[in-house]
């Protein structure tokens, strides 16, 4: 087994949950778009309403006409006032996936780090076996040359 391998595996797993995180927050930001769209939607209904139905009652107007109008200002004020909360939730949900991904990507770049770090020992390692063995060598070629020289110089 080749010593990055782990590493390797660990790389694409950190890859992996990074890739998700990045969909979870496209995910996220796509809700907290939609919610956003939603409730300014509602509240220009809203502002439209109040404004069509206000005019007419400032002529003569029927009191049940005008409690139906009431009760329905009510109910669209309590669905604007909602749809603000599941945006606000949805603008939290998203700067949270935000923070997940920040941080996955961190994870990865750590990673990758430590797999430099390693192959840069690696390499090291290899290159003191090499010279080592070169050195080595060159000690028994002298040494050869050293017994086998002519024993008669003198």
């Amino acid at each position: 087994m080749h010593p990055l391998q782990p590493l390797m595996a660990l790389l694409e797993q950190t890859e992996r949950e990074r890739d998700e995180a990045r969909l979870h927050l496209l995910r996220a930001r796509d809700a907290q778009h939609g919610a956003s769209n939603q409730a300014e939607q509602l509240l220009a209904y809203r502002r439209d309403y109040e404004a069509r139905w206000g005019a007419q009652f400032g002529r003569a107007g029927a009191i049940e006409l005008v409690r139906c109008y009431q009760g329905f200002v009510d109910r669209l004020s309590q669905a604007v006032d909602h749809q603000a909360k599941v945006a606000a939730h949805a603008a939290v949900n998203a700067e949270a996936a935000e923070q997940a991904l920040r941080e996955r990507e961190q994870r990865v770049a750590s990673v990758r780090k430590l797999i430099e770090r390693r192959i840069a020992e690696v390499r090291r390692d290899a290159g003191r076996n090499e010279q080592k063995q070169l050195d080595e060598f060159a000690t028994r070629a002298a040494w050869r040359q050293l017994t086998q020289a002519p024993s008669g110089a003198a």
